[in-house]
């Protein structure tokens, strides 16, 4: 089937979600979310975009940004290919890092554009990985009560001041977002599961992991899902394709 044409933002702006291949984590370690941003600082140059927000997760990216000199699609672009040669130095690693086509969706209103902000910055919240908005160091809630830094704070300033913008995030709101939805609940949280593998196997990411035997591989999986890692979270930590993980649940 042909793929489904971008809806066009009219203004410009656009909510952008970047996940990782096959579901499986981007982030490692505090330096690859460093390189990241400042990936995103360095093309905010080149491509003269401005950004309003961003969310860095471990297996994805949440932006909000207006085209600039360059299209959306020549953004992301440069942006993905720049990590992705950095990353797969770093790992020895070869091949795709992020899914083949970020999704996003126009932005076209102030009021919209404050609730996707919002929406961003409660995600870590909501993923249990802080209590406040200002606890998550990969978002972009602090950048707006800097006086310098990368994220274009005049628009919102347009709107409210700093107070109010704070206030406006003391509560999440109840509108729905572009977002990955799973159906499946997991049992345990990433963390755990990553603690899980390095137990087993004494892997610290997932390109080491598939630097394993076969054996030691398909070992590791089975003891991952007997310790109730679901499918598509054992798929995302280890880097294994969701098709071979899910092989293993009918071995078990």
């Amino acid at each position: 089937m042909p793929r489904e044409s971008r809806k066009r933002s009219n203004s410009g702006v656009y909510h952008i979600m970047l996940r990782g291949i096959n579901r499986q984590q981007i982030f490692e370690d505090d330096e690859d979310y460093s390189r990241f941003l400042e990936t995103l600082a360095k093309y905010r140059e080149e491509c003269g975009y401005s950004l309003y927000g961003y969310y860095l997760m471990p297996n994805h990216v949440h932006l909000v940004l207006r085209e600039g000199k360059q299209p959306l699609e020549t953004i992301m672009r440069r942006i993905g290919a720049s990590f992705v040669y950095w990353y797969n130095a770093k790992y020895a690693r070869t091949g795709h890092l992020f899914q083949d086509r970020f999704k996003s969706e126009p932005v076209e209103s102030d009021t919209y554009l404050l609730t996707v902000i919002r929406y961003v910055h409660w995600n870590p919240i909501k993923a249990g990985l802080c209590n406040t908005p200002e606890a998550y160091p990969y978002s972009s809630y602090k950048r707006y009560f800097e006086s310098q830094g990368m994220i274009d704070s005049t628009v919102i300033e347009g709107i409210m001041g700093a107070e109010e913008f704070k206030e406006f995030h003391l509560t999440p709101g109840k509108e729905e977002c572009l977002d990955i939805r799973e159906v499946a609940k997991q049992h345990v949280t990433d963390e755990q599961a990553a603690a899980l593998m390095k137990r087993l196997t004494g892997c610290q990411n997932a390109s080491e992991y598939q630097s394993l035997t076969v054996e030691k591989r398909d070992e590791g999986l089975r003891e991952m899902l007997r310790q109730c890692v679901s499918i598509r979270q054992t798929s995302r930590i280890t880097g294994v394709s969701f098709g071979i993980v899910r092989k293993y649940v009918t071995k078990l």
